[in-house]
């Protein structure tokens, strides 16, 4: 009985070692030595990147609810540049993918600016998360958490698990409207566009309801319209994320205009082509990474200062179009903004028996916001083949972190895509109201062009 109630205990203990949230003297660093969500508030030793004081706090001059969104650091000059000519000098802070991509083209540089540290999130935010640090554990296989309905749900990760979590319970937002393009770059710099319009409610973390009025099993609705080109307009796309995967995988529908039916498509998930992506990226490597985590096992490398895509007002410009944006092999190194900063370094690899086309993928995290910045995939012949930058910038109104452009480099093919292109565009964080009845299949089935 001894040996029983020994060998009880012993489990209970290393389960609770994996599953169990931080301690209090531990989640007590937050707002301290931690920023509210967990990153270093220090600045580095060098004095290259800065103490986080807040984020960036003010409004610049010029910007209206739902439009574009001027750059509040216009008059700060590159500090120097990166390029192949040099790229061996600086590659400690850089990652192998951005090694690749200088060697790969000739003509794309790194132009590195100031460092930055502007994420600011609201004050409902940080109280959540203070409480996450505390209460939230994941679920049976790290396939879900339990217990928040908002906020990071591990400030203070202990495995890679609660890292990849942390990325897709990071602040995106209320419920808004949205519209950007897409384009798929041949070699020769060709492309055609393909215009959406999006309807999110981000119900994890909403601020606009209470914690107690969340579902605690849904992370977001999700509405995709195609807008443009004739002959994808009016194809619709509906989402419901779920918390907690491991009970409620994700469902999806789809509207097509030639068939004027809803149908179930269990397809838009894990590798399964991205809408009009020209195979370029998979369903799951939307924002980075989204969707359910069980076929990979997630590994904490640790910590880094790295060079990344930041603060990219300049490239989602009104004053540029896309034309201005978009070039053979890359987009427009000009109007492009780096700058260095810590991040989370998070290597996925495939689990024995299952199957996806990226066979690794390693993921660089900042730690101000927990947004996958950048992303090195590797194909089953352990190749690196894609490379994925997030260009992005606060919306300095709500407050969070989002996508300036989001760009996905094919080394092998020369080929990239360029996704949340805005600058054409007017409604960038247009907000809305919306009910659960807006994101059924009816409400779907409503909308189609008839």
């Amino acid at each position: 009985m001894k040996r029983q109630l020994l060998a009880s205990a012993l489990l209970a203990l290393a389960c609770t070692s994996v599953h169990a949230a931080v301690s209090e003297t531990e989640a007590a660093q937050l707002g301290k030595s931690l920023t509210p969500v967990g990153a270093e508030a220090a600045g580095n030793k060098a004095g290259t990147i800065p103490a986080w004081k807040g984020g960036l706090s003010s409004i610049p001059s010029g910007f209206k609810t739902g439009g574009h969104y001027p750059d509040p650091y216009a008059d700060d000059k590159a500090l120097f540049t990166i390029s192949a000519a040099n790229a061996e000098q600086y590659k400690a802070n850089l990652s192998p993918g951005q090694v690749a991509l200088l060697k790969r083209y000739p003509g794309w540089k790194m132009n590195v600016y100031p460092t930055r540290r502007s994420v600011r999130m609201p004050q409902g935010i940080y109280d959540e998360t203070r409480a996450n640090a505390t209460n939230v554990k994941l679920a049976e296989g790290g396939l879900g958490f339990t217990g928040t309905t908002g906020g990071i749900a591990f400030p203070i990760p202990k495995d890679g698990t609660e890292l990849i979590w942390n990325h897709l319970t990071r602040y995106v937002g209320d419920t808004y409207a949205t519209s950007w393009a897409q384009a798929a770059v041949t070699a020769s710099g060709a492309y055609n566009l393909v215009r959406f319009e999006y309807e999110y409610d981000f119900v994890h973390g909403n601020q606009k309801r209470k914690p107690s009025e969340r579902n605690p099993d849904l992370l977001f609705y999700f509405l995709q319209m195609v807008k443009e080109p004739p002959r994808l307009a009016g194809s619709l796309l509906l989402v419901h994320e779920y918390a907690n995967q491991v009970k409620n995988p994700r469902k999806a529908w789809t509207y097509s205009p030639g068939q004027r039916r809803v149908r179930l498509a269990p397809s838009v998930a894990y590798d399964n082509p991205g809408t009009a992506a020209d195979g370029l990226r998979t369903n799951d490597d939307f924002a980075m990474f989204n969707g359910a985590t069980n076929r990979y096992n997630w590994k904490l490398v640790g910590k880094q200062e790295l060079y990344i895509p930041y603060n990219a007002y300049r490239v989602a410009s009104p004053k540029l179009k896309v034309a201005d944006v978009l070039q053979p092999g890359h987009i427009n190194p000009a109007h492009g903004r780096y700058e260095l900063h810590r991040v989370w370094v998070l290597e996925a690899s495939l689990k024995s028996g299952t199957s996806h086309v990226y066979k690794k993928r390693v993921m660089y995290l900042d730690e101000d916001s927990w947004m996958i910045h950048v992303q090195d995939k590797y194909d089953n012949r352990d190749q690196l083949w894609r490379v994925d930058e997030m260009h992005s910038m606060l919306f300095y109104d709500v407050p969070y972190l989002d996508i300036g452009v989001e760009v996905k480099h094919d080394l092998q093919s020369g080929r990239y895509i360029a996704m949340s292109l805005r600058n054409e565009e007017t409604q960038i964080y247009q907000p809305i109201k919306r009910s659960p009845e807006d994101f059924t299949p009816d409400a779907l089935r409503s909308k189609g062009v008839r």
